[in-house]
């Protein structure tokens, strides 16, 4: 069941979010979030101007080429050949690159306008791991990127500030949160689905008379259910997603779907529920799930931080001005050297933060 995500392409979408400091906004929240001005006289590689920080083309490059050598580690190199709502992954990523590049620059802003600094500690430890990354490249990658190693340790620097900056701001953000509102439950699903696939992964909505047999199955199938035969039976028997048990907190998938399993008991098996990915018929194994509960405190206090921050970045970020040279990122893209395999930016950085 996939309520929220279309497919695995949306999830590899959303894990282009490691790149933030603070979490995924969308793309018109990340256009909002600065004033985009198109203009002339940039110095030679610099893509933007956030105020008084410049981005070059050495540092987008590097943010690129990692995270496109960690999803082919993961997915292979075909990932690229993927589209969704007619955009490209390697188009989406570029920008999402581009947005979160800006976002810590807009945050080492916010550092200077609030007197944070890195201290002596944080300095080395920046220092030590860009002596660890440089050193990781061959000289092919050094020429292809572009970079120094004192651009590597700035680059790891302003990740440091930003961050730095982050939990600044959330510091004395702790609610108090109740098990009602963070109230896990497990359930078991069975899927008829109302929709196929097409070539490009997009999905189809069937036919009035194909929906109307997928009803009539998932008729079926809740009778049976409510009959007294073996749920896990009729699983195997009608389920057309490749999982049947979920636990998860409120918020978490389509509100439809939620409240039907959330207004079940424990062994009780609801009617049958329509959402935009077909017909489910619903058993509640449990209506509470006390280590999952703690578990989705702990995320929903991370989200509200996260919102915290983002109303106190967002008023910062309002006035600021991105000057964006457009016929230079045009021109960007993916190096297409097979050499260039650096994958561990982030992780170095990891290692020592």
């Amino acid at each position: 069941m996939k309520m929220n995500k279309s497919r695995w392409m949306i999830a590899i979408l959303l894990a282009a979010c490691v790149l933030s400091v603070s979490g995924c906004k969308d793309k018109k929240e990340q256009a909002d979030a600065t004033k985009i001005v198109l203009t002339t006289g940039f110095g030679q590689d610099e893509v933007f101007r956030i105020d008084r920080l410049s981005c070059t083309l050495p540092e987008i490059m590097v943010y690129l080429t990692n995270m496109k050598n960690q999803y082919e580690s993961v997915y292979g190199d075909r990932i690229w050949e993927a589209s969704y709502e007619g955009e490209t992954l390697e188009d989406n990523i570029k920008e999402t690159v581009l947005a979160r590049v800006a976002k810590i620059k807009a945050m080492n802003l916010l550092a200077q306008q609030k007197e944070i600094a890195l201290d002596g500690e944080e300095l080395d430890k920046t220092a030590r791991a860009a002596a660890q990354y440089y050193e990781s490249l061959s000289s092919g990658e050094v020429e292809v990127l572009g970079v120094d190693q004192e651009l590597i340790q700035q680059m790891y620097e302003e990740y440091a500030l930003a961050g730095k900056v982050y939990e600044y701001l959330i510091a004395d953000i702790n609610p108090e949160i109740s098990d009602d509102e963070a109230r896990t439950i497990t359930v078991q699903d069975i899927l008829i689905k109302t929709y196929s696939l097409n070539e490009n992964g997009e999905r189809v909505p069937y036919s009035t008379q194909a929906k109307q047999e997928a009803y009539q199955r998932a008729q079926e199938a809740c009778s049976r259910a409510r009959a007294g035969e073996d749920f896990s039976s009729l699983i195997a028997e009608y389920n057309e997603d490749e999982n049947s048990t979920y636990s998860f907190g409120k918020g978490t998938y389509d509100d439809t779907f939620e409240e039907a399993a959330f207004n079940l008991g424990t062994d009780e098996i609801s009617n049958v529920v329509e959402t935009v990915y077909g017909y489910h018929i619903i058993k509640c194994i449990s209506t509470f799930d006390r280590d999952e509960t703690d578990r989705n405190k702990v995320k929903i206090v991370e989200q509200r931080r996260k919102e915290v921050f983002e109303e106190q970045y967002s008023a910062f970020v309002e006035g600021l001005t991105r000057n964006m040279n457009t016929k230079l990122w045009a021109q960007v893209g993916f190096p297409e050297d097979e050499e260039v395999t650096t994958n561990t930016f982030f992780e170095v950085y990891k290692s020592y933060f």
